[in-house]
């Protein structure tokens, strides 16, 4: 039995076009392999694309980051080591004077309607820094106004309240008040802050694990504050939880040169004004690596990326604190890595999980991004990893219930992103889909919120939208052109006449569009495509159309090749089926050749033989009433599942050569090995009760027979899936691996792109019967995405 193509239906096109006049519709320099003359219009739209690349580079090699009006203002308070009575830094201060806004507030990066409470802290620290040093009354005068008139927002439920608003504000209250700073604030609101002030700080004493986070917002804690525990928490660079505000506060109170070494070293990069965290370069630069991957447009810079990343790789191998400090720097550091092939263990993301969820500190982009890590299990012995997969899936399951789910992004859907991770684990992702969805659930407001808003182009930006959406659109004007020669080829070979055989070249062509898309792999997905059409016809001859006799004569006319098919077929379905594989094989063949320089033609009809003797088998086996083994079953079911035809001749045409000895090689057997066992199990758990009703084998059945007969239908399925697990490691383990490896790796990328073809299309039914992936092959191929002007 072939990969199932089940469902005939299939929507119209839906052509839309762009509403942004920088889109084109053709665009040369995405297309490597066309030289046109421009037109001035296409020029001008080029360009437009060509300077989008240079600005995405840039941030591949240098983070861009906002400065904070609420840690510059802490910083600013930090008195002369020679002398209390004089600013230590009197440049911040001037800064402060000179960025007041019009308003009266001090709100940096930018105002927003849910960030009230975010410009009234960052306002009030203004404040207390220029009172402190007597400069500023003006400033000072109009501060105070604009606290005044929005005090009522510190309590509105409908705000973001930053990390440790609760306790910090209130206390800066009680500094204003130290510094006889007259505040004429409403006393039921400024009551009600300080409740929630006690409430939180009782409620942390009591909460097992609150120690990091009230040494976090130590500036909030007054005279509560044990100075000397907080410190324990000081960094190799001198910081507190890279945190300048924190840093600062922790001098004042208690001075210490490594404290005041990094505030220096963060003036000295960002000028007379620090940002909201610092170090945050690792991070920002692999976050835009991530939005690039995930948007479907890293290929344009894979040498910045290549770079980029083997620069982590060496701090990941120092035990760098800026990735080990930080639960989402280190998950997003692993899972990066380890799918761009960097061997890194798991050891270090296990110890981190446990203590990101401790007091306060709880953000469910955290919770997103160690789960989407722990999911990239390789090795059989990552027990751990496995288990905190489990333990954070239970998590973000839990939040969801809760129905309040808190992001540190601002306008982020994260309540789908959750969603859609738990439903869609990665393996069952195909790229272009992921892609589409990525793209048109874009955020591109890239403020975050930490104890104040911060803001970086690293996490999101309108070019990254921009290229995605005209490289999708791009790619898939040229696979709807592919899929109408493959329609025409289908008619060509009159396999549109044989009555018994599925017909889905629609289905066929979507596997290889939405997982290996770019343009110069147009002819590995034509052979695909026309490869999984011709499988499938076989697997319907053998299951229902053909006689035994007319079975074997097609077996024996593929192994004598140049036979003539108009004369020597007993029947006109077995002449339409070879004359259509003989046609096929030899184009591909003869594609193939120029590429690898050697004539592959006759390893394909290998490859092609190896899946009609196995079938032929099963016919056998079926038509005797034959119960095999369990070893027996699979050793030729992974064979019979037909992936061999539709993936390894596409192998010589990703591009890089591939030699005798590598597809004679025990990685090359492996591969296809484990990436058919899974299929074919992933196939008989869904088709089970329809095969036993029909006579046909499977896994299921056959393993309670060989068990003895003691073993459940429920226990066999779960065994069958854990085994699958296991492939699908073991299959990915192989295909990353750079060590030892004998397979080029886009050639290997094949192999995991099927993977995730089966793990989608079996995820619920049988084959292509649900209505979901109809309207995903719709978007994929005929369905250009449509952008609004931004």
């Amino acid at each position: 039995m072939s990969l199932l193509l089940r469902t005939p239906l299939f929507f119209s096109p839906n052509e839309s076009h762009f509403k942004n006049p920088c889109f084109s519709h053709v665009s040369a320099s995405l297309d490597t392999g066309i030289q046109r003359a421009p037109s001035s219009k296409m020029a001008s739209s080029l360009q437009c694309i060509e300077e989008t690349k240079a600005r995405i580079v840039k941030l591949i090699h240098k983070a861009e980051l906002s400065v904070s009006t609420y840690d510059t203002a802490w910083v600013a308070m930090v008195p002369s080591p020679n002398s209390s009575n004089e600013p230590c830094f009197p440049d911040c201060l001037a800064w402060l004077l000179e960025n007041q806004c019009y308003d009266g507030s001090w709100a940096c990066p930018h105002h927003h309607s849910f960030l009230k409470k975010d410009v009234l802290s960052s306002t009030l620290a203004c404040i207390l820094a220029l009172k402190k040093w007597g400069v500023g009354e003006e400033q000072i005068n109009n501060g105070a106004r604009f606290i005044e008139v929005n005090f009522a927002s510190a309590t509105e439920k409908s705000q973001i309240s930053p990390t440790g608003f609760d306790i910090i504000f209130p206390t800066m209250l009680d500094y204003a008040r130290d510094l006889f700073l007259d505040l004429r604030l409403e006393p039921t609101t400024f009551d009600d802050l300080i409740f929630k002030r006690d409430l939180e700080l009782k409620r942390c004493y009591q909460s097992q694990g609150s120690e990091a986070y009230l040494a976090y917002v130590a500036e909030g804690m007054g005279k509560l504050q044990d100075w000397e525990s907080v410190m324990k928490y000081q960094r190799k660079n001198g910081s507190l939880f890279n945190s300048p505000s924190t840093t600062a506060a922790a001098f004042i109170a208690l001075p210490n040169s490594g404290c005041l070494n990094y505030l220096h070293s963060a003036l000295k990069k960002f000028g007379n004004a620090v940002p909201a965290a610092f170090p945050l370069d690792l991070y920002s630069r692999l976050r835009t690596v991530d939005n690039l991957e995930s948007l479907g447009i890293s290929r344009y810079f894979q040498k910045e990326i290549q770079h980029m990343l083997d620069e982590t790789y060496r701090c990941w191998l120092q035990g760098s604190e800026e990735i080990f400090m930080d639960a989402s720097t280190c998950a997003l550091a692993f899972r990066t890595l380890r799918m761009n092939g960097y061997k890194v263990t798991s050891d270090s993301i296990t110890k981190l999980i446990p203590d990101s969820f401790c007091g306060n500190m709880k953000d469910i982009g955290t919770a997103l991004e160690l789960y989407r890590a722990s999911e990239f299990m390789i090795y059989p012995h990552e027990r751990d990893l496995e288990q905190q997969n489990l333990r954070l899936k239970d998590l973000l399951e839990q939040e969801l219930s809760s129905g309040f789910i808190h992001s540190s992004q601002l306008g982020r859907n994260i309540d789908s992103e959750v969603n859609h991770a738990l439903d869609y684990p990665f393996y069952a992702i195909m790229d272009r889909v992921a892609n589409r969805r990525n793209i048109e659930h874009y955020n591109f407001d890239n403020t975050r919120i930490m104890k104040t808003s911060y803001c970086s182009p690293n996490f999101a930006n309108k070019d990254f939208l921009f290229l995605s959406v005209e490289d999708f659109n791009y790619c898939q004007a040229m696979h709807r052109e592919e899929l109408a020669e493959h329609e025409r080829w289908v008619t060509e070979n009159r396999l549109d006449e044989l009555k018994f055989a599925r017909q889905r070249s629609a289905y066929s062509y979507f596997s290889a569009a939405a997982t290996f898309f770019t343009p110069e792999l147009s002819d590995a997905r034509m052979s695909w495509a026309k490869n999984v059409v011709l499988a499938t016809v076989v697997d319907d001859f053998f299951d229902v159309g053909g006689s035994v006799e007319e079975l074997k004569q097609l077996i024996q006319l593929v192994e004598t090749w140049d036979a003539d098919a108009s004369t020597e077929c007993s029947s006109q379905n077995v002449q339409i089926i070879f004359s259509a594989l003989r046609r096929t094989i030899s184009e591909i063949g003869d594609k193939a050749f120029k590429l690898q320089e050697r004539s592959v033609t006759n390893h394909i009809i290998e490859i092609w033989l190896g899946l009609l003797y196995s079938m032929m088998k099963e016919a056998e086996w079926t038509a005797d009433n034959h119960v095999p083994t369990m070893d027996d079953y699979i050793s030729n079911a992974y064979v019979s599942f037909a992936l061999g035809p539709v993936v390894l001749p596409s192998l010589y045409l990703v591009g890089p050569k591939l030699s005798e000895e590598m597809v004679r090689h025990s990685e090359y057997r492996t591969l296809f090995r484990l990436m058919s066992t899974s299929g074919r199990l992933l196939n008989d758990i869904q088709t089970c009760e329809r095969e036993l009703k029909v006579g046909k084998l499977n896994a299921i059945p056959l393993y309670m027979i060989n068990s003895g007969g003691d073993t459940s239908k429920d226990a066999a399925t779960r065994e069958m899936k854990s085994l699958i697990g296991c492939q699908r490691r073991e299959l990915l383990r192989l295909v990353l691996e750079r060590e030892g490896s004998v397979l080029p790796e886009p050639c290997k990328e094949l192999f995991w792109h099927m993977s995730t073809v089966l793990h989608l299309f079996y995820q619920k039914d049988d084959g292509f019967t649900s209505k979901d992936l109809i309207k995903v092959v719709n978007e994929v191929i005929h369905q250009p995405i449509v952008v609004k002007e931004f």
